[in-house]
């Protein structure tokens, strides 16, 4: 699954299949950009695949999204507590979803943090954070385990405490599954689909080769290929903190928050690689293990039998520790 490269491979095989061809779509999405490749017949109708495409990772976003105030997200945020409030069905499955990985992870994973993503300059506002982190000293953090209920049922939520929910470690792998749906309801049955580093594929090429995914090495301020994945069946998600960051006082704060400690993670990872039969599931994974840090996120994988590419940083240099099915490989 997992191989270096030491260069750009540029060469992608066509199928061997006369009546497939190999397509291409994308777009904007969520401050990020959605692809699909995919091998289908000759009279596949591209613009209908493209916009249900489209279509689909913009319900995600209108639903999901911190940014758009007319999101049902923003409209969850914003109403009062101890009232259940209806919601689409795909906001549901996400928050219920998100709640689980929060209970298997020990609260490492927690959609409770949209207060702190704010706080620490990371939030719509962008405010700078030093000023609203003194704000925010001595006030009580409440988990989303505590707080929400979720009703799959009805398709309702209520929030029994104050808190603000951030989707934004689980929204964007659920928007790479609604990706995949929408073209298995198209019967392509060989394709890669993605939002920024965040991948599904299903099958292999026509060729009988599996995907190859680059994985991005962890450095700041540049971007260049760490090794490739190579993906059949399964989704990929990495969470890292060399994309997105805040300096305050010449120290640099990556995005993902820790939610015990009410500030960004600080720990030896760089980033972290989860492969899950879901990207929803990956994405929240990967996530969680990023909060954990190196010995418990790699004990944590181990117990859950779990594929799981951990980067930590020496220095300038960086390790690698690679689990497969929970065994380091």
């Amino acid at each position: 699954m997992w191989r270096r490269c030491g260069k750009k491979e540029g060469i992608v095989k066509t199928s061997s299949e006369p009546a497939l061809r190999r397509y291409s779509l994308n777009g904007e999405t969520m401050g990020s950009r959605y692809t699909a490749v995919f091998y289908a017949g000759g009279q596949a109708d591209l613009a209908a695949i493209g916009a249900s495409l489209f279509a689909a990772v913009d319900r995600v976003d209108r639903q999901m999204s911190t940014w758009n105030v007319a999101s049902d997200l923003c409209r969850l945020n914003a109403a009062p507590e101890n009232t259940w409030i209806p919601v689409p069905q795909e906001l549901a499955q996400v928050l219920a979803a998100g709640l689980l990985v929060s209970r298997e992870s020990g609260g490492a994973f927690d959609m409770a943090v949209g207060q702190l993503v704010e706080d620490w300059g990371f939030g719509p506002s962008q405010c700078a954070p030093s000023p609203l982190i003194a704000a925010r000293h001595g006030k009580t953090y409440c988990p989303a385990t505590e707080a929400l209920d979720v009703d799959l049922d009805a398709l309702q939520v209520r929030k029994r405490a104050p808190l603000t929910l951030d989707l934004s470690g689980i929204a964007k792998g659920f928007g790479v599954d609604q990706l995949a749906h929408c073209l298995d309801g198209w019967s392509i049955a060989s394709y890669l689909v993605g939002i920024d580093g965040e991948m599904r594929a299903r099958s292999t090429r026509p060729d009988g080769q599996a995907w190859s995914v680059a994985i991005e090495k962890p450095t700041h301020g540049m971007r260049e290929i760490g090794g490739v994945m190579e993906l059949h069946d399964v989704a990929i998600a990495t969470s890292g903190d060399y994309r997105r960051w805040v300096e305050i006082d010449g120290t640099r704060h990556a995005h993902t928050m820790h939610p015990a400690l009410h500030q960004p993670v600080a720990n030896r990872l760089a980033a972290v690689s989860v492969l899950a039969p879901s990207c929803m599931l990956a994405d929240a994974w990967a996530t969680a293990f990023m909060v954990l840090g190196e010995a418990d996120g790699v004990a944590l994988a181990r117990k859950r039998g779990m594929d799981v590419l951990f980067v930590l940083r020496h220095g300038a240099m960086l390790e690698e520790i690679l689990l497969i099915d929970g065994k380091t490989v």
